[in-house]
């Protein structure tokens, strides 16, 4: 008799086999995080999480029936648009009908409208896909972590908006404000405490002109009252308090995000959308005041019809920036040709006849132009005559932030009134803080081409592509290789009279490793430098913290070390100091007013290594060898022992 063995069927063989495959290879979560499922006392803490995107980090989806020629493709209602990869690269003008503004009106195309995704899936993965997911994360991580923790799924809100509109369009258009409103008061009723505000790159401008617009809408002696109720904590994330240099070459040249498409056909898309002006570098020197005629000094200048700048301005070279924002070399124009000094002229003079009012040169010039210069509209209307695309910009720049009724976002910002303010950003990253243009030639959108741009690298060092010598820089640090130093640093200003500074790696370590200096003294209109060590092999956090300058608030300032503007959402280090923050602010025994830094133990099994010197798990006392099918190195297997701790955040109060 024949003998037949037992064995599953093919098709089931296979998918055992699958799936042993993805366990292995970590294409499946493991059932265990590896994170102590009690003792956080998440559950107990009663705020919500209010979530602001950047720039170009939230979907938008299509509301439109759009038929592309000649492909498969179209658009009909709800389909993605920012982001959809596969339609960029095989309809690339008809996806640019539903990203494209009209560059006078912000109206959309005729053809096809788009508008801002809703919930969290809108900002954690642009395009999901098994490839473009991973690609365009932006909040996935951050979220990770919050369920890990135990983060009930109500307790965090995203707030999408249209990135492409400026702060008066988003509110005209979609009553944007009036829905945050509407936001911050539901997630009380819901949650019975007031909220966390996250915001991450200009995110941050569009939480400021909230703020400002809320004083409108709100009884002046409401106003605090409000936001104390709503409001518990504000954590602005690689703010551009001080606008970026970026923005400029998004203007000149394009910036394709990454994307397959022509720096040219970047320049036209992001040239459509008056957002794209507000991250504008400008000075820190010059502010808004509405009373300047009858209260104008002789120390002071005009310089435009809300501005007035201090003699600082003037005194130094490149309106607080490393170097000059823009070098450009301008053809031959008709005319005669007066001196080629650059003055900040007045900008209420110049709307109605721009043209007439060009460069009159007969000779080719090299200019150079301060943020300042750059953020009032002198650069744009100086090169009017030889760009189709500077009054348009100047329009933007004119109508939506300089005579903007409720905020002229490109002016310094005070701290806000908001009990306790986080600062966060990256530093000592290769980031870019001036150009040098020249005409190309090409007609319009290649109409110029870079041909040198000034970056400040790791220690504040200046350095030009070309190799050409630049003037040393004063600044101790680099920025986060989107926004410079001095924008992301300007928070400190934010700073009393008296700081604490402690220092620590970004790693888990002992009190041992911690730096600290108390009481140092900070002059507001300087920066602030601690006096200690480092290793060059070490990544560490400075913490800047001051809770008795303003009675009832604290303000802190996080420098991280080499960790960029894009990817500082998606750290590790940032979410467990944020979580320690939070879970240290709401507990019953805390003592201090900040988390105390002296120690960091692993959290999570990715804060778990293998010490090959000592061939065994690091931190022994909190990491153990366990091996688990699937396991590619050694480091893998390094996991979380099993805790029997009733409070972990003890520890840290």
């Amino acid at each position: 008799m024949t003998r037949v063995l037992a064995s599953p069927p093919p098709p089931l063989l296979l998918l055992l086999l699958l799936l042993a495959l993805a366990l292995g290879t970590g294409m499946l979560p493991a059932a265990a995080a590896g994170v102590p499922k009690g003792g956080w006392g998440s559950p107990s803490i009663p705020v919500s999480g209010v979530i602001i995107p950047g720039f170009a980090s939230s979907r938008l989806r299509a509301w439109a029936i759009l038929d592309c020629p000649y492909s498969p493709l179209d658009f009909r209602p709800l389909d993605p648009v920012w982001l959809d990869t596969k339609k960029v690269l095989s309809v690339l003008n008809c996806w640019l009908k539903c990203m494209l503004l009209d560059p006078k009106t912000q109206a959309d195309h005729p053809e096809c409208k788009s508008r801002p995704d809703t919930g969290l899936s809108a900002i954690t993965e642009l395009d999901p896909g098994y490839i473009t997911g991973a690609l365009s994360s932006v909040w996935r991580e951050w979220v990770n972590w919050l369920v890990e923790f135990g983060i009930e799924p109500d307790a965090i809100v995203a707030v999408p908006y249209d990135w492409r509109l400026p702060g008066a369009m988003l509110e005209e258009r979609d009553l944007y404000f009036h829905k945050l409103k509407i936001i911050f008061e539901t997630a009380r009723k819901l949650r019975g405490g007031p909220s966390l505000v996250y915001a991450h790159s200009m995110g941050n401008n569009v939480f400021r002109y909230f703020l400002e617009w809320l004083k409108l809408e709100i009884a002046p002696k409401h106003y605090m009252e409000w936001l104390d109720h709503h409001i518990h904590a504000y954590y602005a994330v690689g703010a551009p308090l001080l606008g970026s240099a970026e923005t400029v070459k998004a203007l000149m040249s394009g910036v394709s995000f990454g994307l397959p498409i022509s720096d040219g056909t970047a320049r036209i898309m992001c040239n459509s959308f008056a957002s794209s002006l507000w991250m504008l570098p400008f000075s820190k020197h010059c502010h808004v005041d509405h009373k300047m005629f009858s209260n104008f000094r002789e120390s002071d200048t005009v310089v435009g019809p809300h501005l007035v700048c201090d003699k600082k301005e003037y005194e130094g070279n490149s309106s607080s920036w490393p170097v000059d924002l823009v070098k450009i070399d301008l053809p031959a124009s008709p005319g005669s040709c007066p001196a080629t000094e650059v003055v900040a002229h007045p900008i209420t003079s110049f709307v109605p006849d721009v043209v007439g009012q060009a460069s009159q040169c007969s000779m080719p010039s090299q200019k150079s132009y301060t943020a300042h210069q750059v953020s009032t509209g002198v650069f744009l209307r100086d090169i009017v005559e030889h760009d189709v695309n500077s009054p348009h910009a100047l329009h933007h720049l004119i109508k939506y932030y300089l005579e903007d009724p409720i905020l002229n976002p490109l002016t310094p910002w005070s701290r806000p009134p908001i009990k306790n303010v986080y600062c966060i950003y990256g530093v000592d990253m290769k980031t870019e803080v001036g150009y040098h243009y020249a005409p190309s030639g090409k007609p319009y959108p290649d109409n110029w081409i870079i041909t040198d741009i000034i970056y400040e690298t790791e220690g504040g060092q200046l350095q030009s592509r070309s190799g050409m010598k630049v003037n040393d820089s004063t600044a101790p640090l680099s920025g986060d290789a989107t926004v410079p130093y001095n924008s992301l640093s300007y928070c400190k200003t934010w700073l009393g009279p008296r700081v604490n500074i402690t220092r620590t790696p970004q790693t888990a370590h002992e009190v041992t490793d911690m730096q600290e200096e108390l009481n140092v003294e900070h002059d507001r209109e300087s920066d602030i430098v601690p006096i200690m060590t480092r290793d060059n092999r070490v990544k560490y956090i400075t913490y800047y913290e001051d809770g008795v300058s303003l009675s009832g608030k604290r303000t802190a300032v996080w420098e991280l070390d080499k960790i960029d503007h894009r990817n500082i959402v998606r750290s590790s280090i940032l979410l467990r100091e944020l979580w320690l923050e939070t879970a240290h602010s709401y507990h019953k025994d805390a003592k201090r007013q900040f988390v105390s830094k002296e120690r960091r133990e692993p959290m999570r099994d990715e804060d778990c290594f293998w010490d090959y010197a000592k061939a065994r798990c690091g931190r022994p006392d909190r990491c153990e060898y366990r091996y688990v099918f699937g396991d590619v190195h050694l480091g893998q297997s390094c996991r979380l022992q099993a805790s029997s701790d009733k409070d972990h955040i003890l520890r840290y109060i």
